[in-house]
């Protein structure tokens, strides 16, 4: 069994345990998938601390919803897609604030977020997260979150609130665009 699927069992069981009014579980839980809810928070917002803060306010709603979730089995895409629209909110936050400053006239700071603050140590590793970078938004969470997390095209289906087929169709885009860039010379 693959690590993946020991962490949807591990979850399943903890989510149950929950359920059952074990605190443990819950802090396991948490635990067990921070990382992964955190890395996409930071991918959709791209700024450590406002994902930082996203993810304490996204918790906060995961435990609080924790007991209405019928099927453990559901519960990254679920938590995922928690994630999601916090960070959508913050994003239409920001944009609001925006909008207002330019109504008034303000000057905008703006900070520049760099997509490739990490130093990748291998070139391959570098040019991958370089073409990425070049994918519209829809194709570049599709791929991350089908590649980099493990997701299947039906939670990514539920987190995006797009059909599977849109789903699929966004990876094999996003896949052919990567390709052309990556290596060029092929047709």
């Amino acid at each position: 069994m693959a690590s993946r699927d020991k962490k949807r069992v591990l979850s399943e069981y903890l989510i149950v345990s929950a359920h059952a009014g074990d605190r443990v579980a819950l802090d396991r839980l948490c635990r067990l998938w921070h990382a992964d809810l955190s890395r996409h928070a930071g991918r959709l917002i791209g700024e450590a601390d406002t994902a930082r803060d996203i993810m304490q306010e996204a918790w906060c709603d995961i435990l609080r919803g924790l007991g209405s979730l019928r099927e453990p089995a559901a519960f990254p895409a679920w938590a995922y897609r928690i994630v999601a629209r916090k960070c959508a909110a913050e994003i239409r936050g920001r944009q609001s604030t925006r909008r207002t400053a330019d109504a008034f006239g303000a000057e905008m700071s703006g900070a520049s977020v760099d997509g490739l603050q990490a130093a990748e140590t291998a070139a391959d590793a570098g040019a991958i997260r370089l073409a990425m970078a070049g994918l519209p938004a829809d194709q570049r969470l599709a791929l991350a979150l089908y590649h980099q997390d493990g997701l299947s095209v039906a939670e990514i289906a539920v987190i995006t609130e797009t059909p599977a087929g849109t789903v699929k169709t966004r990876l094999m885009h996003a896949r052919r665009k990567l390709a052309a860039v990556l290596n060029p010379t092929q047709d």
